[in-house]
């Protein structure tokens, strides 16, 4: 690849289904560099395979690139001057390479049908040999390399049924080098001859991908650590095509794992620990079943692609809070790790929730207003967003601030009973009345100081340790064990509200410790 090769990459899924977050990963790997190297993002849709084409996975994957921040330079949305960006509507084109392989002798027509297929392979494991259709096996299979150049004629012309091969070399050392994982070595009695051109006239992923790659001319292939096995194949493609001075530059990235390290992060790893694998919610349309996601969770996206671009990339330093344009300015495929990234939820939880402490508090006001307004709570913006001041430090997502915080809106609906059990003694509540009618002394307007000062003012003369009192009174107040600075609470909540709470505790909690 020359230098003054203008960069462009590409992300091509199938619309198979929901777009793993693995993929968006992928995806966000290739905007990085573009951006970078002020090149281009492709956005093709691999839809070769019919028999697993899902309706709505492909709008569905454009959407999650427009969700995480990604955006598409050329695609089926935008167009392009290599257009178009969906397989299946190239399909005429490809036909062609598969014929001008046969024509130099790099490939062949192979009209085995499923049940002689089926057959060599129990004949090779019978043996313990691989069941692989390659160098070896083909020689005694029914193919244009076995069969009579007029037989071969004849069947084509009465329009019987074949797939078109690669014809790999025997016992060949095949090397090739990977920006991630440096040289990789491969010999060819490992590969089999796959095959190129199915019997429908659709091109398999091997031979379109290549196509397109080099049609389009991308510049780098940066993919999942799963497409690696496939490399050498695409690799002898480009030199039979030859294409080999144009091929791209491959880098294969790692794996997600699941949490505990073993394994590629998988669906049924979110069900089981909780935590969502797919950017936007998902809806089956064969079961109905809705798919949990990020989106809907309650993560931002900036969190989100943050953490993504994390998980097997390291910046050069010790930051980990990134805008999109600094992560464009900090990556290099060279901090790129070989080595599979594990899923960390804590990590995540993380991420949202310092993402969660810079948005502007019109945006947050915006977000759970309907939220707010879905409950009947009945507040003004002003004091919404002063609930929003006091909380978001406690909590991961948005939604929490008003989920944990309902206390600010409403009065208790429940006391935590381990605090209860642990500071609320037989002379607690004549405490907490007493508390209360010092409260009152207040102005209706009285600032957190204020509070305070009366608090101390109180406990001292009552002989008791402020530690005795500071419990029972935030119970009072929230019902709950911990929370926000408790003389912010009790500013905000107002002082005839704080009042009628302390008094309703009073009652209530001493009726459950008789």
């Amino acid at each position: 690849m020359s230098i003054e090769k203008a960069v462009r990459v590409r992300f091509a899924p199938s619309p198979t289904g929901p777009l793993h977050i693995g993929g968006v990963r992928t995806a966000l790997y290739n905007y990085l560099l573009a951006r970078k190297l002020s090149g281009t993002l492709i956005l093709r849709i691999e839809d070769t395979d019919q028999n697993r084409f899902v309706p709505g996975a492909e709008q569905y994957i454009i959407d999650s690139l427009k969700w995480v921040g990604i955006v598409v330079d050329e695609g089926p949305e935008q167009g392009g001057p290599y257009a178009p960006y969906r397989q299946s509507e190239r399909k005429s084109m490809y036909a062609q390479y598969a014929y001008d392989l046969i024509e130099n002798g790099w490939a062949y027509y192979a009209f085995d049908t499923e049940d002689e297929l089926d057959q060599m392979r129990k004949r090779l494991e019978a043996s313990k040999m691989q069941p692989a259709y390659d160098s070896v096996s083909r020689m005694g299979m029914r193919n244009s390399l076995t069969m009579p150049a007029d037989e071969v004629k004849a069947k084509i012309a009465a329009a019987d049924n074949y797939v078109i091969r690669i014809k790999l070399p025997r016992n060949k050392e095949l090397r090739f080098f990977d920006l991630i994982r440096g040289w990789v070595l491969v010999n060819t009695s490992t590969m089999d001859d796959k095959v190129l051109l199915k019997s429908d006239g659709m091109p398999t992923y091997h031979l379109a991908n290549v196509v397109d790659d080099y049609l389009m001319k991308i510049s780098h292939v940066i993919r999942g650590e799963e497409w690696l096995p496939s490399a050498p194949l695409h690799v002898m493609l480009y030199r039979y095509l030859g294409w080999e001075e144009s091929m791209p530059a491959f880098a294969h990235l790692p794996l997600l794992l699941k949490p505990e390290g073993h394994g590629k992060l998988s669906k049924r790893d979110g069900d089981r620990l909780g935590f969502p694998v797919f950017a936007l919610p998902w809806k089956d349309p064969d079961t109905g079943e809705t798919i949990s996601s990020y989106s809907e969770s309650g993560y931002y996206p900036e969190a989100v692609a943050n953490m993504l671009a994390l998980l097997g990339w390291h910046p050069s330093g010790n930051q980990e809070l990134f805008s999109m344009e600094e992560l464009i300015a900090e990556f290099s495929l060279e901090r790129v790790s070989k080595s599979g990234a594990k899923f960390d939820l804590q990590k995540a939880f993380w991420f949202n929730h310092q993402y969660l402490q810079t948005k502007p508090l019109e945006e947050q006001y915006r977000l759970l207003k309907p939220l707010i307004d879905s409950k009947g709570y009945v507040a003004t913006q002003e004091y919404i967003e002063k609930v929003i001041l006091l909380m978001r430090e406690k909590v991961q997502f948005a939604k929490e601030i008003i989920e944990e915080g309902y206390y600010f809106f409403v009065e208790p609906r429940a006391y935590d009973e381990e605090a209860i059990r642990k500071k609320w003694k037989p002379d607690t509540a004549q405490n907490v009345l007493g508390l209360s009618l010092a409260f009152g002394k207040l102005n209706e307007n009285a600032d957190a100081a204020s509070f305070e000062t009366i608090f101390k003012e109180y406990c001292e003369s009552s002989s008791l340790k402020t530690g005795e009192m500071m419990q029972p009174l935030r119970l009072a107040l929230s019902g709950a064990a911990t929370g926000p600075p408790i003389w912010d609470m009790l500013t905000l909540i107002g002082r005839d509200s704080t009042i009628a709470r302390m008094q309703t505790a009073a009652q209530k909690i001493t009726a459950t410790t008789k």
